[in-house]
């Protein structure tokens, strides 16, 4: 037996949309690429002021985006099957140096900050993830999103 759904209406999200979105999940998928290979990562986020901090480690993720700093990102917000609504950022991944220039310092300590709005003990001795050591900013170079809905009028939260 199949239940019964109405048509799906797919529509644009505002920025302002789009932001709010972003900044009610913690959780996103950052795509980049290296030679003829694309991957795509889960990573816990913040967003705060057009940008999006993270903290991940040394690695060949780390290698790769010093190289190809651009990078998509993408989160999803799922309530049914036409029911969701979905932001795709474009941007350029930066790894500010907490000993470089004053500029570079202040953007560390600004990710470091923000990411303590998710995890509070992060970057101290009770840290749950010490070995994930390395501020990551992705700034939003353009932002895009879609919502779905079954009703003609899509929902807006």
């Amino acid at each position: 037996m199949t239940q019964d759904r109405g048509v799906p209406t797919f529509a644009e999200l505002e920025d302002v949309e789009c932001e709010a979105l972003l900044r009610r999940h913690h959780v996103g998928r950052l795509a980049f690429t290296f030679r003829d290979r694309v991957d795509i990562e889960p990573i816990h986020y913040v967003f705060a002021d057009g940008h999006i901090f993270g903290r991940t480690r040394f690695g060949t993720k780390v290698d790769v985006l010093v190289h190809h700093p651009w990078v998509a990102f993408e989160i999803d917000e799922v309530d049914a099957l036409f029911t969701w609504r979905s932001v795709v950022v474009h941007g350029r991944v930066t790894f500010p140096d907490p000993e470089g220039a004053a500029s570079d310092q202040a953007h560390y300590v600004q990710g470091v900050e923000t990411f303590r709005r998710l995890v509070p003990e992060a970057f101290t001795a009770a840290d749950p993830t010490p070995d994930r050591d390395l501020v990551f900013c992705i700034f939003v170079h353009d932002m895009t999103g879609r919502i779905a809905t079954e009703t003609p009028d899509p929902p807006r939260r």
